[in-house]
């Protein structure tokens, strides 16, 4: 080989290995953004309707309620995140129940690191019951925008719990879990009910 070809492939050679890669693959691409967590906060996730009267004991509920699954995506536009949620809700009657339907209410709170809550939205789904039907549900169709105002999506959570009164919240530390209170079993016994969930609309509720 000529020395002048052999400049000339030297040079050729330390072109390529300046340009390292850039001539055979693409810039990395930009990790995918990740969703807010939608999360049901278990101590809320039970709520009950009591029926006429004072006493606060699970033979005069009226209606239980269980917020049972919530599924979740999102969009990014911009410095915002809109959240989609299907919450399945179900309803149970109780030794008491009047009527055909149940109105619970529920709320999904933006929640920050330290627990510091950013956004708290109420709402209210309508459960109705066919005759001698003792279970069912829906599931709510709802849309929760979040400004992330410098937060990272990984900090933020969407917390979902019932709206508990105070007789409510009395109730469950006096009977949560004893067989005799009848409520919705967290885990297994609203499954039966979750078939063929009506599904409410956008914006769902009442």
């Amino acid at each position: 080989m000529s020395p002048a070809r052999a400049a000339r492939g030297a040079a050729l050679a330390g072109l390529v290995a300046l340009s390292g890669c850039g001539l055979f693959s693409s810039a990395p691409e930009k990790p995918a953004r990740a969703c807010p967590a939608a999360l049901i906060l278990r101590p809320l996730a039970n709520t009950a309707v009591f029926g006429a009267g004072a006493d606060r004991r699970p033979e005069n509920v009226a209606f239980y309620g269980l917020l049972s699954e919530v599924d979740s995506k999102c969009t990014f536009a911009g410095q915002s995140v809109l959240m989609t949620l299907d919450v399945v809700v179900i309803g149970q009657r109780g030794p008491v129940a009047r009527g055909d339907s149940v109105d619970l209410d529920y709320f999904v709170a933006v929640t920050a690191p330290q627990q510091t809550i950013l956004d708290k939205k109420p709402f209210r789904v309508r459960i109705g019951f066919g005759p001698n039907q003792v279970r069912a549900g829906v599931t709510d169709h709802i849309e929760v925008a979040i400004p992330l105002a410098g937060h990272a999506t990984s900090d933020l959570t969407l917390d979902l719990g019932f709206q508990q009164p105070p007789d409510v919240v009395e109730f469950y530390k006096r009977f949560r879990g004893r067989s005799a209170s009848g409520e919705i079993d967290e885990y297994r016994g609203h499954r039966a009910a979750q078939q063929n969930l009506p599904r409410l609309p956008l914006g769902g509720g009442v």
